[in-house]
């Protein structure tokens, strides 16, 4: 049995545009994953990453890993991670701050009595 070699060329031709095609798929579809994180996280900004996604294409992917943490530093619990949280003192530190406030009264009254020692010297001379 023989096989033309002009048939072979064909089948060639023909696994190459297949693969072709496949990769192109699979750099859309990568490039996409930040996008559909976003999209699962409920992500405020997730149609600007799914932009950024497609802008990352052009740059030959330089942005994409940023997309992917952009795409994740947003919990749809917790949102930002950000927020001001009000944080109760501990004992100790209750305990501290009476001491210090302790003190501070302490060195006002000496303060005082220095004060009026010097200016009862001040008067006697």
């Amino acid at each position: 049995m023989h096989i033309e070699p002009r048939i072979l060329d064909f089948v060639a031709l023909g696994i190459f545009v297949v693969v072709a095609i496949f990769l192109v798929y699979l750099v859309i579809y990568i490039h996409d994953i930040p996008y559909e994180i976003a999209k699962k996280r409920n992500h405020p900004h997730r149609e600007a990453i799914h932009a950024a996604g497609w802008v990352s294409l052009f740059l030959m992917h330089t942005i994409w890993p940023f997309l992917w943490i952009w795409a994740y530093l947003y919990n749809p619990k917790e949102g930002w991670g950000v927020e001001k949280v009000a944080v109760e003192p501990s004992e100790e530190f209750r305990e501290q701050l009476k001491k210090l406030e302790a003190l501070e009264k302490k060195v006002e009254t000496l303060q005082a009595k220095l004060d009026r020692r010097e200016s009862g010297k001040g008067e006697v001379a």
